[in-house]
């Protein structure tokens, strides 16, 4: 039996995840917050260290994820924009068939979106995505990221939970 698609006993499953759409929603939000703090607290590139780890620092990421392709000629600022939107609508769609009872999956899904959105949201309107998060070890730096990048992260390791979780569940249904 797959949860995501059928029922023991054949009956159709009871679908729709819709409700893990308030979790995109408030990402959405806190992102948006979070971004506009940065914008009136720091100039572009100005940071703030808080802690031997841990910096705020204001940077203009016009690249994908760690600043990749961040020096292109401007093409990637629509690229990525409408790859994020294809992405959007196929996890829209993806929570929709869900059951309900596919709740680690639905959320990381639902976290996915939210920071896909987050970030296309800073595209459209300025042209990059603003990171503000940065940690560190001594001299090594890993790229500034975002509330989005970070609800992103944390998704992904939800499919990846849901994957293995489910793996075992058949393993075990199957007598291995």
């Amino acid at each position: 039996m797959d949860r995501r698609t059928s029922t023991a006993g054949g009956a159709p499953p009871v679908t729709g995840q819709w409700r893990w759409l308030a979790l995109s929603a408030a990402i959405i939000g806190i992102d948006r917050w979070t971004k506009q703090l940065i914008e009136s607290a720091l100039q572009p590139y100005e940071a703030r260290y808080y802690l031997p780890v841990f910096n705020l620092v204001r940077a203009h990421n016009r690249g994908a994820a760690f600043s990749l392709f961040d020096g292109a000629s401007g093409w990637q600022r629509w690229a990525f924009t409408a790859l994020a939107a294809a992405v959007s609508v196929a996890l829209v769609v993806w929570l929709k068939g869900l059951e309900r009872r596919a709740n680690l999956l639905a959320a990381g899904l639902a976290l996915i979106l939210g920071g896909a959105l987050g970030n296309v949201i800073d595209r459209v309107r300025l042209g990059f995505v603003i990171d503000f998060l940065q940690v560190h070890w001594q001299q090594h730096y890993f790229p500034a990221f975002n509330v989005a990048d970070s609800a992103i992260t944390v998704g992904a390791g939800c499919l990846l939970l849901d994957l293995y979780l489910s793996s075992r569940r058949h393993s075990a249904a199957a007598g291995g």
